[in-house]
Formats: C-alpha cells, structure tokens, sequence
C-alpha cells in the first residue's frame, strides 16, 4: 500500500503526510459563524474533512479533530464594511445574541447530522476562549507586532512581511496588498492599510463586549483560530483544513499571528476545499442563489426542483476531487441520486450474497485480476490526496460484475474465494465506514422533523416573551414547508402537514 500524499496549499506541493507525533494526528478545521443558517457551501468543506477524519481513523491513526464556533466579533475588514454578525443579525431577530447563537448552532448541528458527518473531538467556541485571545494578543503585542489605538488593537502586516513571507499560502504580494486594500469605517487609524484588527474596541450601542486591557470591546476573527489551535492541538500541528476562501485574509492572518507567538508556522499541512457554484455562477447574495440547508432538504428554494436527501447532497460532492470546482444543478442532484441508489443496491446484493464453492482458483482468471486490481486501486486514490472521485468511478466499474452475479450472469466461481472476500471487505469499507453513504436516498414527502420541531420551539419563546414579528415569521417559515400549527393553548403547539 502506497503512501498518504496530500496537496499542500502552504508549499504548493504533493508532500507524504508524516505526523509530528507518530500514531496520531492533530487537525483543525474553521467552523461556522453562527449568526445564520448554514447554506450548501458550507456543506462541501464539512463533507470533504470528515471523510478526511474517517481516513485518517481507517489507516490506524488516533485523530483529534477540533472544530470550532464563532460565535463572537468576526469583526471582518476584506471588501465590506466592519461589523460583527453575531452582535448585527441578534437586533434584526429580537434575540439575545447567545439565543441566536445557540439556535443557529442547533440548526448547524442538525444539518451536519443530516450529512452523516462524525462530531469533532472538540468544539470549542470563541466567547468560551476570550482569556486566551487576549493572552495571544498581549503577546503579539510584547513582541512589538501589534499596537493599540483608540482601545484597539492591530497586527502590524508591514512589518511582520519584513521578516516573514506574508502572502506565502494565498500567494498575494505585500506591495500590491498595499495598493488595493479598500478604505474603510475605521481604517485611518491604522499604521497601513493591510493591517487587520486583533481587537476591536466596542462602542457604546454594541451588545457583545468583555473587559480587556485596551478596554471593553471584541475579539477580531483570525485571533480565536490561533489561540483555540494552540490550546487543544498545540503550538505545532499536523493539519489546518478549510475552504479555499478562507486562505484570505484567515489563514494567512492566522499563520502570522501564531508565527510571532511560538517562531514557525502553526500546522504542517494546510488542505483548502474549492468552492460551489451554481448553474456555473458563483453562490452569493447578490444572485440569489444561497440556497440554506433546510432549504436544499425541503426543496423550498426557487431554484429547487425538489427536495433532495443529505445522502445525495453528500454523493453528490464527493464525486469531484475536494480541490476541483463544484457545480450544482438540479440534473446534477438529480444524477447523483439515482447513481447513489444504484451504489447501495448493488452493495445490498453484495452483503446478502452467500457463495458455496469457491476455491483458491479463479475460474476466469482475467476477470479476478481486474476485480482485484480495481479494489487496491480505491487504496492508492485515496492516498493520492484523498481522491473520492476516482474512488467512486472504481466502484462503478465494479456494480455490473456484482450485478452480473446476481443474475446468474457471471458464476460466482469465477472469482476465487480471496478475491470474493475481498470485495465484500472493500465495499463495506468504503461505502459504510470511509465515504459514510446509505441507501436514504430521499426524504419522506421532503418534510423536516427536525427542524419542524426546533422551529416550533423557538415559536413558543417568541410568544413567550411577546415578539410577535418572530413568531409570525415562523409561523410563514413553517407554512411554507407545509406544515399547519394547531392548538396553540397555554403554550403547547401541535402541527399536521398540509
């Protein structure tokens, strides 16, 4: 069996994977800003790391993955205005900003369950690790990185790509970072444009705020992934993953920050998704195509033909190379639907097939060779960068022979005992425990219990408390799913489908 090799963003190079500590493997990977719904394109890096994680498990290593919630600042400065999302979207929905993040944690986690993906080891959020964002700032500070105006905070860019290769991982050049940086709310009082906030401070309407040596304010968004790496994985770990468009300004920020704080790079692997477009456009706002994942699972989207199960949505990514461009339409979810049920038949057949009289010998000698060669084949893929695509192309080839011997088409003495055992052993290998599919393929009347009755909850604190602009809009949210509410009394709420 060939060696894990793995596309690393930081040296443009295959490299093979070796773990600091042999045995065991360190990986982060940047988890949502729960201030919204979690939408299509974050389905594709959770789907892609955590076929990753099970891998990584599958070749024998003890894997911590750490995930975490941003649920705090985010206070981003790239192409828009500063703002901190949590803080904004929790006055638009009448909520406490902490009832907000737990709902739309709630709602990630489902949908991540929907998905099939495996919990990280750990989750740990932003508001629960600001001791540790201020100690890392302090730091950076000390080690005369960063400096304070007005009670906050900014990372000196110019004169740490003095001294370091800043723009290394996205490939920008410092000069040109300088020219183009947009002026913006907040930037004048920046050394250089390019300069990005650790902390910033927070003004006399803003909700989320914690006491810190510059004053009350609220942690920038790169600092929270260095300081919660650095505590659960260490100063030195072996994989940091992402989507491709968190390379900028993210995880460059990051490897600046922690490069000051402990003299190298934080992770010795950097693996980055590429993104999801739709009907060839880029999904945004703007074009109307961010499609929510309790919409892709309910079919309640304009652009959606139906309502299409987590399995298919899994199939369906896993079916181009993690680095390749995703584009999702409905005959492409559609195509992966019936070509995910076709996979699962025929390994039904194959776990059901009970063969008598198969010897060491193949009867078709050439045919055995070729089941063979296909299956060690899924090893080497996967080990070249994790290639699900040409995994799952392999195991198509394979579905006619099995198929074949079903009926009674091909004997099933043509292959030998060995090579018989062996496709049992790989098919349930790859599709169970490493690519994670099942045979839910579509969802019941594409209704979401789920989310039915999470919606429903936060309907009743809604009354509770009297907001009636949310609990009207739920009301609709739920309509549109099809769903009736009745006996609405002394706070208890049931529903039918329409």
């Amino acid at each position: 069996m060939s060696e894990l090799k793995v596309l690393n963003s930081y040296t443009r190079q295959k490299e093979v994977f070796k773990p600091i500590t042999p045995g065991h493997v360190g990986l982060y990977v940047c988890g949502p800003t729960v201030s919204g719904e979690s939408h299509l394109g974050h389905a594709r890096p959770y789907v892609t790391f955590d076929v990753i994680y099970r891998y990584l498990m599958h070749l024998g290593y003890k894997v911590r993955y750490v995930r975490n919630i941003t649920d705090a600042g985010h206070f981003e400065e790239e192409g828009r205005e500063a703002e901190d999302k949590i803080a904004k979207k929790a006055v638009l929905e009448k909520l406490e900003p902490m009832e907000l993040v737990q709902k739309y944690t709630n709602l990630f986690h489902w949908g991540m369950k929907q998905l099939n993906n495996l919990d990280p080891s750990i989750e740990p959020t932003a508001t629960g690790h600001i001791v540790e964002q201020i100690e890392m700032i302090k730091k950076i500070m000390e080690e005369g990185y960063a400096y304070e105006v007005n009670g906050s905070v900014y990372f000196d860019v110019k004169k740490y790509a003095e001294n370091y290769p800043y723009g290394k991982l996205s490939g920008r050049v410092m000069d040109e970072m300088l020219e183009t940086t947009r002026e913006l709310e907040g930037q004048d009082e920046k050394n250089n444009k390019a300069d990005f906030a650790l902390w910033k401070a927070a003004p006399e309407e803003h909700i989320m705020r914690w006491v810190s040596p510059w004053g009350e304010g609220f942690p920038g968004w790169h600092i929270e992934c260095s300081a919660m790496s650095n505590k659960y994985l260490g100063s030195e770990f072996d994989i940091h993953g992402g989507g491709m468009d968190l390379q900028f300004p993210h995880h460059e920020s990051e490897i600046a920050q922690s490069t000051i704080c402990n003299k190298h790079v934080p992770a010795r692997y950097w693996l980055h998704n590429n993104m999801i477009t739709i009907n060839g456009r880029k999904m945004g706002k703007s074009y109307n195509n961010v499609i929510k994942l309790t919409e892709l699972f309910s079919g309640q989207h304009p652009l959606l033909e139906k309502a299409y199960s987590g399995q298919t949505i899994r199939f369906f990514i896993l079916q181009t190379h993690y680095r390749s461009t995703l584009d999702f339409s409905n005959e492409a979810l559609q195509a992966s639907e019936k070509g995910l049920k076709r996979l699962w038949e025929a390994y039904e057949v194959l776990r059901k097939l009970e063969v008598t009289g198969l010897t060491a010998e193949a009867g078709d000698k050439d045919l055995d060779k070729k089941i063979t060669e296909l299956l060690l084949e899924l090893d080497e893929f996967m080990n070249d960068d994790f290639n699900t695509a040409k995994v799952l192309a392999n195991m198509f080839e394979l579905v006619p022979v099995i198929n074949s011997i079903k009926d009674k088409h091909i004997a099933p003495t043509a292959l030998s005992a060995g090579t018989m055992e062996m496709l049992q052993k790989y098919f349930k290998t790859y599709v169970e425990d490493i690519l994670a599919l099942s045979g839910d393929v579509e969802k019941e009347d594409g209704k979401l219990e789920g989310v039915i009755g999470l919606l429903i909850e936060i309907r009743k604190e809604a009354k509770a408390r009297k907001d009636y602009a949310t609990s009207d809009k739920i009301r609709q949210q739920l309509q549109g799913l099809g769903i009736l509410l009745k006996d609405e009394k002394d706070g208890g709420i049931s529903y039918s489908f329409a």
